[in-house]
């Protein structure tokens, strides 16, 4: 039988990218389910190329829009809409695999409603784990779901590890990251940065909002969160060190010096295919990749100081509690002001300090708990947007 398929955040480029692997393999996976945020004509397109059984889209509105045009173009794909319909697809009894692609804090219930139907899980959705942390694992063990690394960086984690886990000779584990379009650049030089700028990655093809997190190197520190979750690791195991090539995705070392390193082009769709095929193997699409042209791979360590966002999440990952939720919302609000012209690059980690020094975090016994106060951080964060401005 195929392995059936709901895409969460299928407009999206992890979303578009899993279904370019998907059309590879039509023997093989059959997509029941997409949802999206509000991108109903992106949706409508991948509706009549895919003929899933159901759609859904967060924004209500832009799934009215979705369901009269499926209907105009003969489509028989049932349209629900809103946040719960959102999770109602994460949840199907009817899908094996939920690709977990959604942005944000947004894509934190819908990853649970997966969870709490003990689904494969292909984990894009970082955020998830950085707001909702040992909840969100408690959730996986309790409800037997299997949880598979989608990001780069941990699916090479994943597959450098032993079979065993980190209680395997495991010394720590190593992070790569690119730098981003700014590596080098001084505080003077990024105060005058813009948003065209900031979401031109050098190597990455990535949406705006992750690709201003890969210039702040604050998807690093999220990554740096998620890794600490994903992998049962405390924070001093887990190193971070810049790469410019992003060619070593990430790496581990072993207690007798050995370093085991996954290599490939930057192309998310080897780990896209990785998490799809695990323990087996398929085509992804991506190229080769071509060592003869290589000419140098460069290690150095992060810059803390002009680009202050990876040392905050060290912070809030020791702090512990559901500081890392703070750090996200504050995060989201900023990077949003900033794409929207109402905040200076170097304003964006003054944001998130602020906002965690006036909300420490503290303990939440619930998921409700942990969204309530990422509304109040993100209420806070916007109040420090309106101070700082540009």
């Amino acid at each position: 039988m195929k392995e059936r398929i709901t895409v969460l955040g299928a407009t999206g480029s992890i979303g578009c990218q899993t279904l370019e692997v998907l059309a590879l393999h039509p023997e093989r996976y059959e997509v029941v389910a997409l949802t999206a945020g509000h991108r109903w004509r992106e949706l409508a397109e991948q509706c009549l190329r895919w003929r899933p059984r159901y759609a859904a889209l967060a924004d209500e509105q832009a799934a009215g829009e979705l369901r009269n045009h499926l209907k105009a173009a003969g489509s028989d794909t049932e349209v629900l809409a809103g946040h719960q319909g959102v999770c109602a697809l994460a949840g199907l009894d009817d899908v094996d695999t939920v690709v977990a692609a959604i942005v944000g804090a947004a894509g934190v219930r819908p990853t649970l409603a997966a969870v709490g139907a003990g689904k494969k899980i292909l984990l894009a959705n970082k955020e998830t784990l950085v707001v909702t942390g040992a909840l969100f694992m408690e959730a996986v063990k309790r409800h037997g779901a299997t949880l598979l690394p989608v990001d780069s960086e941990h699916n090479a984690i994943f597959q450098c590890l032993p079979r065993g886990g980190v209680d395997q000779g495991v010394r720590r584990v190593l992070l790569t990251a690119s730098g981003g379009p700014f590596l080098g650049w001084s505080a003077e030089q990024l105060a005058s940065v813009t948003p065209e700028q900031a979401v031109r990655h050098p190597n990455w093809d990535m949406g705006p909002k992750i690709s201003v997190d890969s210039a702040t190197l604050m998807n690093k520190g999220l990554e740096f969160i998620e890794a600490c979750w994903l992998f049962d690791m405390p924070p001093e195991r887990v190193d971070v060190v810049i790469h410019p090539q992003s060619v070593v995705h990430s790496m581990v070392e072993y207690l007798d010096g050995s370093v085991l390193a996954q290599m490939g082009t930057p192309d998310m769709r080897t780990p896209i295919a990785c998490a799809l095929a695990w323990p087996q193997r398929i085509a992804s699409g991506a190229p080769s990749l071509d060592f003869a042209t290589l000419a140098e791979l460069r290690f150095l360590p992060p810059d803390e100081q002009a680009f202050p966002c990876l040392a905050l999440a060290r912070q809030a990952m020791q702090a512990g509690g559901a500081a890392t939720a703070v750090l996200n919302a504050a995060n989201e609000v900023a990077v949003a002001a900033f794409l929207d012209g109402g905040l200076g690059f170097q304003h964006i980690g003054s944001v998130v300090a602020n906002t965690l020094e006036a909300l420490p975090g503290g303990c939440c016994d619930d998921v409700d708990e942990v969204m309530d106060l990422d509304a109040r951080a993100r209420e806070l964060a916007r109040q420090q947007v309106q101070a700082l401005g540009r």
